[in-house]
C-alpha cells in the first residue's frame, strides 16, 4: 500500500520542492497551505488551503487520510506579514497543534523545518547543535518557541518521534524573496553591494539536498536536532563575483562602509521603509556557518551542490522569469520577489 504524507506549507517554496519529490518518489501527499496549490490536481496529490491553527480542520484531515508522517514546512515570515500576532501564532500555535493532531490521529514521526534564524551574531566558527539559541527578532523567538512546544510534547509522549532540522537560507531555482533584489541588480549591470570587504561566509543550502534529508528522516527512529547546510562556504564577495561572471553581467561588486550602513539599515527598519530587518542588519557582514557532523553522521547525509551552484540557478530562473515573477501577487514569500523599497535608491545610485 502507498505510503501517504502530510505536507504543511506545501504551497510554499520548500514545501512545494518537498511535495512534488515526495511524488515522484512515489508517496501520495496532502498539502495544507493558506495559499492556493499551483499542482493542485496533480496525480496522489490532495491540496487543501486552509489555516493550520484551526483544529478543527486538521482533525478532519487527519482523519480522512493515514498518514505515515508530516512534514512541517509552514511558517510565516517577519518581511512578509504586516500583523505580529499572526506571525507568531501560526508558527508557533500552528506547530503545536499539527504535533496534536497527529499524535491523535496515531501518527508517531514529524519533520520539522526550522531555522539559523535563531541567531544573530557570527561565531568566528560552525554553530553546533549545542550552542544556545539568541534569536533578535520574532521570527527567530517564534521558530525557538515552536522547537520547544515540540520538545515538551516529545517529553511527555516520547513515542511521539520529532526531527527538527535547523537551515540556513534554502536556494534553488525559483527561490526569490530577498534574493530577487539582488538578482535585479545583477540583470540590470548595476553595482553589488557588500558591507565591509565582503569577507564574510554565508552558509546556504540546496533545496533537493534538504530534501533529501527529508527522506532520510522517515527511516531515522529517534527524535532529533540536525543542522544543515552547505560544503565549502565561499565569501559573498566571491559567490556574487562567480554569479556576475557566469550571468555575463556588466555588474560589479563594491563595498560600503559597514558602521554607517548598519546604521542607516536600522533608521530605514524603523521607518518602515525597507525589506530587511534586525537579523539583516546584524548579519548583513557577519560569517554564519552551520556544523554538519552530526547529520552526516546519524543520517548518511552529505550536500551536492556549492552555494555558487545553487545561487546560479536561482538568478537563471529569476532572468528567464522576470516579467511574470514581477507581476505575481497570490504566492508565498519566497516564490515573489520581495518589495525592494528604500533600496530602490540605491539602486539608482548604482
Amino acid at each position: 500500500m502507498r505510503q501517504e504524507m502530510l505536507v504543511t506549507g506545501g504551497s510554499g517554496f520548500f514545501g512545494g520542492v518537498l511535495k512534488r519529490r515526495l511524488l515522484a518518489e512515489g508517496f501520495a501527499v496532502t498539502n495544507i497551505d493558506l495559499v492556493r496549490d499551483e499542482d493542485a490536481g496533480a496525480e496522489r496529490l490532495t491540496s487543501v488551503q486552509g489555516d493550520i491553527r484551526d483544529a478543527g480542520l486538521l482533525a478532519r484531515v487527519f482523519g480522512e487520510h493515514k498518514f505515515e508522517g508530516v512534514f512541517h514546512c509552514a511558517a510565516m515570515l517577519a518581511h512578509d506579514v504586516k500583523d505580529d500576532t499572526l506571525l507568531w501564532t501560526s508558527n508557533v500555535d500552528g506547530t503545536r497543534l499539527v504535533a496534536e493532531a497527529a499524535l491523535a490521529a496515531g501518527v508517531t514521526k514529524m519533520v520539522n523545518i526550522s531555522s539559523n534564524c535563531l541567531w544573530a551574531e557570527g561565531f568566528g566558527r560552525p554553530v553546533t547543535e549545542v550552542d544556545v539559541p539568541a534569536p533578535v527578532e520574532l521570527y527567530g523567538r517564534s521558530k525557538l518557541q515552536a522547537e520547544r512546544e515540540l520538545a515538551a510534547i516529545v517529553e511527555k509522549r516520547p513515542e511521539f518521534k520529532v526531527v527538527t532540522l535547523r537551515c540556513p537560507t534554502i536556494i534553488d531555482s525559483g527561490r526569490l524573496g530577498l534574493l530577487a533584489i539582488l538578482f535585479e541588480f545583477i540583470e540590470d549591470g548595476k553595482k553589488v553591494w557588500v558591507v565591509g570587504d565582503g569577507s564574510s561566509r554565508y552558509q546556504f543550502i540546496y533545496a533537493q539536498d534538504l530534501a533529501t534529508a527529508c527522506l532520510l528522516c522517515l527511516q531515522y527512529e529517534e527524535s532529533n536536532l540536525f543542522h544543515i547546510g552547505s560544503d565549502d562556504v565561499p565569501t559573498m564577495r566571491g559567490m556574487y563575483e562567480s554569479v556576475i561572471r557566469a550571468a555575463g553581467s556588466k555588474s560589479r561588486v563594491a563595498s560600503l562602509p559597514r558602521k554607517p550602513t548598519v546604521a542607516m539599515m536600522q533608521l530605514a527598519h524603523r521607518l518602515k521603509v525597507s525589506p530587511l530587518g534586525p537579523y539583516h542588519y546584524r548579519m548583513i557582514a557577519e560569517s554564519f556557518v552551520f556544523d554538519t557532523q552530526r547529520i552526516r553522521t546519524e543520517l548518511g547525509w552529505t550536500p551536492t551542490l556549492t552555494n555558487e551552484e545553487m545561487m546560479l540557478r536561482a538568478f537563471s530562473y529569476y532572468s528567464e522569469n522576470r516579467k511574470a515573477i514581477h507581476a505575481r501577487t497570490d504566492v508565498s514569500a519566497h516564490s515573489k520577489a520581495a518589495p525592494m523599497g528604500v533600496i530602490r535608491l540605491l539602486k539608482w545610485l548604482s
